[in-house]
């Protein structure tokens, strides 16, 4: 079975919760975990950006992954994401990960050196023979500083075998199309941008890996399967109601404001890990003012 099969609709890109002294709160996990599956989501995704992995140790990584098979307990696949900038390390990450109930690997484009095309190109494709699971390619240049061109995605998805989607948050709906249009059949294209997931959904596109699902999974969830059956007065009207979470998910950084939403809702502590730190007040209280309307 294909990615696009198993994988269309809202995959969530996991928060980690940490106590007041910054260890992992696993039993908050396991809670969001089961919050999330509960309001019907599609998949989870383990260690994204999102999940603050540039201040996790390689230790703790495995601790998260191991945890999230055991608790998600085939409710739901799980996705990992296992990226860098430099690709002999990630290749390497890829062999010794715990990677067995993983229905994927998820792998940002390398950030920092800025390579070019044809070294993003030559990155994934070492990535692709290494790795025991299918490879999804993120292209965040928010992030990396490097955009992916559609020219780059579409030669690997048909030229390199074991490349099997694409999150593409390139902000570009223009660019996105082209992906839809000149992709491989079997090939997933899931957005990376939140606020652009309805009208990408109108293009094509086969569902979302979200931040904004965290804490609203199932208006969020209801409005991907509304669009992906079509039916876009009911994915519009519930969109409509998500645009100002949009903003204030991202106005300052990520995770920063869904872990404030996350709070809010009471799922979990409002605690994040150097440099990240946590919502300006004046933000912070725009998101208790839009709760209280709900």
């Amino acid at each position: 079975m294909s990615l696009r099969q198993q994988l269309k609709g809202t995959g969530v890109a996991l928060v980690t919760p940490f106590k007041a002294n910054e260890d992992i709160d696993f039993n908050t996990l396991g809670k969001l975990i089961d919050f999330i599956i509960s309001k019907g989501v599609e998949y989870v995704v383990s260690l994204g950006t999102t999940g603050e992995t540039p201040t996790l140790s390689k230790e703790e990584k495995f601790d998260i992954i191991n945890f999230t098979y055991e608790k998600v307990n085939n409710r739901v696949p799980v996705v990992v994401g296992i990226g860098g900038n430099n690709t002999k390390e990630v290749a390497k990450d890829l062999a010794t990960y715990p990677l067995e109930k993983a229905t994927a690997v998820l792998s940002a484009s390398p950030y920092y050196n800025k390579p070019s095309q044809e070294g993003i190109f030559q990155h994934y494709k070492v990535l692709a023979a290494a790795s025991p699971k299918p490879i999804i390619l993120y292209n965040v240049p928010g992030r990396t500083g490097r955009n992916m061109d559609a020219a780059t995605t579409i030669r690997l998805a048909k030229e390199v075998a074991n490349i099997g989607g694409i999150k593409e948050a390139s902000n570009s709906i223009p660019q996105c199309i082209e992906i839809l249009r000149e992709r491989p059949s079997d090939f997933l294209v899931v957005s990376g941008d939140d606020d652009l997931v309805m009208p990408e959904l109108a293009c094509g596109i086969d569902g979302v890996i979200s931040v904004a699902a965290n804490c609203f999974p199932k208006e969020f969830g209801d409005m991907v399967r509304s669009g992906l059956k079509q039916d876009f007065v009911s994915a519009k009207k519930i969109n409509d109601t998500l645009l100002e979470v949009y903003n204030l998910l991202f106005v300052e950084n990520n995770p920063a404001g869904v872990k404030a939403f996350l709070y809010e809702l009471g799922l979990i502590e409002n605690i994040l890990r150097l440099p990240m730190v946590p919502l300006s007040n004046p933000v912070h209280q725009q998101i208790r003012n839009f709760l209280s309307k709900r």
